[in-house]
């Protein structure tokens, strides 16, 4: 059974920095691509990184220089590291599976999202 769990976020401070994670089980990670997503309130979906066993791909420039992505293949665990926290980057957090090893290729298993709330 295919699961996805994320955790990790919580409340911090602007300029703060937080790191996610997304625990993978039911599947490896080296034959699928993991993305991360947020949702603000009111706001669109939005695709933040992405990673396979080729490298990462960055999605939204409002996060490039501040986030990266990782990941352990022996924990099957990917992370998201969040530095210089904006009021903006407030969110709940998504990873999502990807349907190939390619970040285009679209998605099919979600988890449950973690909130981050980035305010003083």
């Amino acid at each position: 059974q295919v699961q996805l769990v994320e955790s990790g976020g919580g409340l911090v401070q602007p300029g703060g920095s937080l790191r996610l994670s997304c625990a993978a089980s039911g599947f490896t990670l080296d034959y699928y691509a993991i993305h991360w997503f947020r949702q603000a309130p009111g706001k669109e979906r939005e695709g933040v990184l992405c990673i396979n066993s080729i490298g990462s791909t960055n999605y939204a420039d409002s996060v490039k220089g501040r986030f990266t992505i990782s990941r352990d293949n022996a924990k099957n665990t990917v992370y998201l590291q969040m530095n210089s926290l904006k009021p903006e980057d407030t969110a709940v957090y998504y990873c999502a599976r990807g349907v190939t090893v390619g970040c285009d290729d679209g998605y099919d298993y979600w988890g449950q999202g973690t909130q981050v709330t980035v305010s003083s």
